[in-house]
């Protein structure tokens, strides 16, 4: 594997377009991360566990969680040990949390190729999430009790998080607060720990961790945001799942929740379509998606989008200047302009 194809070059060349050194730097970091990550699949017991630990590592993805690491990583000293383990810490909790996704969702695709569930059934795929989630949790051990409660806060609010998106608001909460909670555990939570983690690794001062924490979770509910604009506006063949899986699965993203409070007729027959459950039906499905295109909603999202950016650019004040600060600053003009990148791409 070559940097210029390892998963995550695409995103850190946007990211670190301004500096080629720094950008081939954290390349053959994200290498070393790489090599680390598939290795720890392949060490199971098992072949037929290896076979499905690493079926989504394997097919690639982002690597936005392992970017993170590094760049958090920057602020101290990116050099000391333990850097790339936490980086491979946390796309192991990341990539178990994707196979009990695809199964509660009953997706069938993940980065381009066929779910876990898809290819083994439900039953296994959650065992293979647990078994990379155990794996995170050993290589944790392996770095300190720092990492062990990075990790396992992390791992909590994930769980917390996508608990509450099945069991949905209380009742009196307003659906769109409870999105944000949700989000801020299930998406969010990963992101501020994984540049907590490289902070801490690197020995950075602890105000700059906060900092980085604190940027991580609103970056990470803006990319939860843009994750579900695109479920609705983007073809499966430039997000690598199907168009409208949410709908189809019942998940009540925030877009979907905008649409659905309209006012307007439109916005009554979208209710009505959604208080029947999961949108199995294609033409149930097709039928909410016109439906929400025509409403107000996709505006209203993004104006949440880039207010979440904004909280998290100024995060960022407190850092000193340098390579790490300014990629951190593009990664949140890279999710601002996502949306309508990849529709552009898929016209």
């Amino acid at each position: 594997m070559t940097v210029t194809t390892l998963p995550g070059s695409e995103l850190l060349a946007h990211m670190a377009a301004h500096d080629p050194s720094f950008r081939d730097r954290t390349a053959e970091s994200l290498l070393a991360v790489e090599k680390r990550l598939l290795g720890c699949a392949a060490d199971a017991p098992d072949p037929r566990v290896a076979e499905l630990a690493g079926h989504i590592a394997a097919a690639g993805g982002k690597r936005l969680r392992p970017l993170l690491v590094l760049l958090g990583a920057e602020f101290g000293e990116p050099w000391r040990d333990g850097v790339v383990e936490a980086a491979v810490i946390a796309e192991l909790v990341h990539i178990s949390s994707l196979y009990h996704d695809d199964v509660m969702d009953g997706a069938e695709l993940r980065h381009g190729v066929a779910s876990a569930n898809a290819v083994w059934g439900a039953r296994l795929a959650v065992a293979g999430g647990n078994w990379l989630l155990a794996r995170a949790a050993r290589l944790a051990a392996e770095l300190g009790q720092d990492m062990v409660r990075f990790q396992a806060d992390a791992a909590s609010e994930l769980v917390v998080g996508q608990l509450r998106e099945m069991t949905g608001p209380v009742e009196g909460e307003d659906p769109v607060d409870h999105f944000f909670h949700v989000a801020s555990g299930k998406t969010a939570a990963l992101l501020a720990m994984a540049l907590g983690a490289g902070a801490l690794r690197a020995g950075a001062p602890a105000a700059y961790g906060r900092a980085l924490a604190e940027y991580g979770r609103q970056l990470g509910i803006a990319f939860q945001i843009s994750d579900d604009l695109l479920d609705l506006v983007a073809p499966a063949s430039s997000t690598g799942k199907e168009q409208g899986a949410d709908l189809a699965a019942g998940a009540p993203s925030l877009p979907v929740l905008l649409a659905a409070a309209d006012r307007r007729p439109a916005g009554a027959e979208l209710r009505e379509l959604l208080a029947a459950g999961p949108l199995e039906d294609p033409d149930d499905r097709r039928r909410a998606l016109r439906l929400f295109e025509d409403s107000p909603a996709p505006a209203a999202a993004e104006a949440h989008l880039v207010q979440r950016l904004d909280l998290a650019r100024a995060a960022l004040d407190v850092l000193p200047p340098g390579p790490a600060h300014r990629s951190l600053h593009a990664l949140c003009d890279y999710v601002d302009s996502r949306v309508a990148r990849t529709v552009d791409a898929g016209d």
